[in-house]
């Protein structure tokens, strides 16, 4: 065993998910970004504190919204609940969820796999795959999905290697984890859950009898987990809320069209490799001998990999729209895969690649922290981000340092992809925040606005998510419709309106005042360039995104 080799067995996955939590936490849990979806999720759980009705989801504009079941909404419910309404509280649990698929990924691989190596290196992999990271930094279901189909993965190791003497508490994991993924995402969990236990049944290497599958109590509970809220929602609102949900899971996203299906058959194929960049390049040079070893050295894990990544890229192929992000439900079972491959190649000896790896990411750091670095400088700010450059400095000169000496490079490698996010957060804190929610629950908060009486939001959707979350439950806002705005803002004495509708009304009866300004996305490049300038506020005020705050004139 090679020094690199030996020490790929050392690898700790508490390690290697608590840096997980650091170093994307700062991205994940403010609104550096935001991902227009999450408004789904969030504006239901602000309603579902204010209704105190928790099965029934809502839009921002009050209309009912069936089409995902109830998991994600409750994810973010949680974590109001914990926190209070804000930021971080609606995506800490989908940050701890991808800590997690990082975890049950590492014990997926040690329980298929003696090697430890194989599962140290698998949590790496996915602790640098992109569409986690960034799946982790959103409220929305793919994070979550893909951290119950993790552990269902964990389940269905636990029936491949030990087959009809498999414990019973692999059959709970299992089952459990597919009815937490259906509450979720819906079908496409219950399409992978049913493959894989159709492999179970009629795989040739292992065949798993159906009196070892039939495990009664635990299926069901597991009915129960995955149907309750459905069922819920049949005895509230009748069978008219199955036809939202269907139409979202099949009409609307199955393609039917055969060059729109080869086109993003090809789309998703080529997006798999590239999400495990750079691992996968390390395994090219041996990969015939490797994966032919790998094949008759245990085919029963080997196919089911096989099968699933082919089940997912074919669900991508058949979407009407594909995202990278409909991947991620087997990238954990892939990433053993590629693990395993690359043990089998002896990717540890190619000190020489995994160095140059390394480099790039240093070099990729280190202009980030010194973007961010004079970005902050000419634009002031506050104590804790210097604090967070000065410790992302230190972690680049650590990972520096291990490069140099040829030390635990593929840790470097995966420390040194997470840190790129932990440095990003730092230069975007200028562009991105404090963001409108923030600044609109300041406005109120500095012109004592009373919160009884509804507003009226008109602009951009997930921007009024946004304030909905810094105004909290106290104030009630709805989303009102751009195309009927005479109509609707008669019933509306408070309105909140983004700059660019704001000849669309007639503001004569209304006091205004900006509640808001934050940097227009079509104007980030003139504005970086104007940085440092002595003027910069009067430029930000003449090229920034404004939202008013309008309030009717007494009569």
């Amino acid at each position: 065993m090679s020094l690199a080799s030996s020490q790929n067995a050392q690898i700790n996955p508490w390690v290697t998910m608590i840096a997980f939590v650091l170093l994307v936490g700062p991205f994940a849990l403010s609104f550096h970004m935001h991902y227009p979806d999450e408004m789904y999720y969030t504006d239901a759980a602000v309603k579902m504190l204010q209704n105190g009705d928790y099965l029934t989801t809502y839009l921002g504009s009050g209309e009912l919204r069936f089409k995902k079941p109830i998991g994600t909404y409750w994810t973010v419910l949680a974590g109001f609940k914990l926190f209070g309404v804000n930021p971080f509280a609606s995506r800490f649990f989908f940050l701890i969820a991808g800590a997690l698929t990082i975890g049950l990924t590492y014990r997926t691989a040690k329980t298929l796999f003696e090697d430890k190596r194989i599962a140290g290196l698998s949590a790496l992999i996915m602790a640098s795959n992109p569409v986690l990271i960034f799946s982790a930094t959103r409220s929305i279901p793919d994070v979550l999905l893909v951290m119950t189909m993790t552990a269902s993965a964990l389940g269905f190791a636990g029936l491949l290697r030990h087959g009809n003497a498999t414990p019973k508490k692999y059959l709970w994991i299992l089952y459990i984890s597919l009815a937490l993924a259906f509450e979720v995402k819906g079908l496409p969990a219950a399409a992978l859950g049913g493959i894989g236990l159709i492999y179970l049944l009629f795989n040739p290497w292992k065949k798993i009898s159906p009196k070892t599958l039939f495990h009664f109590p635990s299926i069901l509970v597991s009915i129960f987990i995955a149907l309750f809220w459905f069922v819920a929602m049949w005895k509230i609102h009748g069978p008219t809320y199955l036809d939202s949900f269907l139409e979202d899971q099949v009409g609307t996203r199955v393609a039917s069209r055969y060059l729109l299906i080869s086109q993003n058959g090809f789309l998703a194929m080529g997006i798999l490799i590239l999400i495990f960049l750079p691992w996968v390049i390390f395994a090219v040079a041996k990969a015939k001998s490797s994966i032919t070893a790998a094949r008759k050295e245990a085919p029963v894990f080997f196919w089911f990999a096989i099968l699933w990544g082919l089940a997912i890229l074919g669900m991508g192929a058949m979407t009407s729209r594909f995202y990278e992000r409909y991947l991620l439900p087997v990238a954990p079972v892939l990433a053993i895969l590629l693990a395993w491959l690359l043990i089998k190649a002896e990717f540890g000896n190619k000190s020489t690649a995994l160095k140059i790896t390394g480099w790039f990411f240093l070099v990729l750091n280190s202009v980030i922290f010194l973007f961010s670095l004079w970005l902050n400088i000419n634009l002031g700010a506050p104590f804790l981000i210097y604090t967070q450059l000065g410790i992302g400095l230190l972690i680049l000169l650590y990972l520096g340092q291990t490069t140099i000496k040829s030390k635990k490079l593929p840790n470097t490698i995966a420390y040194g992809f997470m840190l790129l996010f932990f440095l990003l957060s730092t230069g975007t804190f200028q562009i991105s925040l404090p963001d409108q929610g923030q600044q609109v629950k300041a406005f109120a908060t500095q012109e004592k606005i009373d919160p009884t009486g509804k507003i009226g939001f008109i602009g951009n959707l997930h921007t009024s998510s946004k304030i909905r979350i810094g105004l909290g439950t106290d104030f009630q806002m709805v989303d009102l419709n751009p195309h009927e705005l005479e109509i609707e803002i008669k019933n509306y004495d408070r309105l909140i309106i983004e700059d660019k509708y704001l000849d669309s009304i007639d503001t004569a009866g209304f006091h205004m005042k900006t509640a808001s300004l934050n940097w227009a996305s079509r104007e980030i490049p003139d504005l970086l360039t104007n940085a440092g300038n002595p003027d910069f506020k009067k430029i930000l005020e003449e090229k920034g995104q404004k939202y008013y705050w309008l309030e009717r004139v007494s009569k």
